[in-house]
């Protein structure tokens, strides 16, 4: 396997870990960002760090709006600690909505790679539309 694929791989994985952490029932998604093959930040969809309850879904079965999605978590984490983004490459267990495909490109991440399709797979089309360059890991 090339060192690259193996890398993606990793990350992934280390992905996945994050991902089982999240309270939520329905999905459990995690991210890992990157640069020069280095984890800068983690994150895992869930409620907002310090709140309440780690409940993520309402009595419905629908995510709660307040849930903050795996991908931002690792984005937020780099913004309130200065840590860069441009450049850097974001790992995630699903395909990223549009909503966060918008805040990858205002962060510079230039190479998104994913493990999962997603019932809605508009992310992608929103990441290459913004020029970055998207992967789904396939299995080994």
């Amino acid at each position: 396997m090339p060192a690259q694929s193996r890398i993606d791989r990793a990350m992934i994985d280390t992905a996945k870990v994050w991902g089982d952490l999240s309270y939520c029932i329905r999905l459990k998604v995690g991210a890992v960002l990157s640069i020069d093959d280095r984890i800068i930040a983690t994150g895992r969809n869930g409620m907002p760090m310090g709140s309440k309850s780690n409940v993520c879904e309402c009595p419905d079965n629908h995510t709660k709006p307040q849930v903050i999605h795996a991908e931002m978590n690792a984005i937020l984490f780099c913004a309130k600690y200065g840590i860069m983004t441009d450049g850097a490459t974001l790992y995630v267990t699903h395909v990223p909505c549009s909503g966060c495909a918008a805040s990858i490109f205002h962060a510079g991440i230039k190479r998104v790679v994913y493990g999962e399709d997603y019932r809605d797979m508009s992310g992608v089309k929103e990441l290459e539309n913004y020029g970055i360059k998207v992967e789904k890991l396939q299995e080994v």
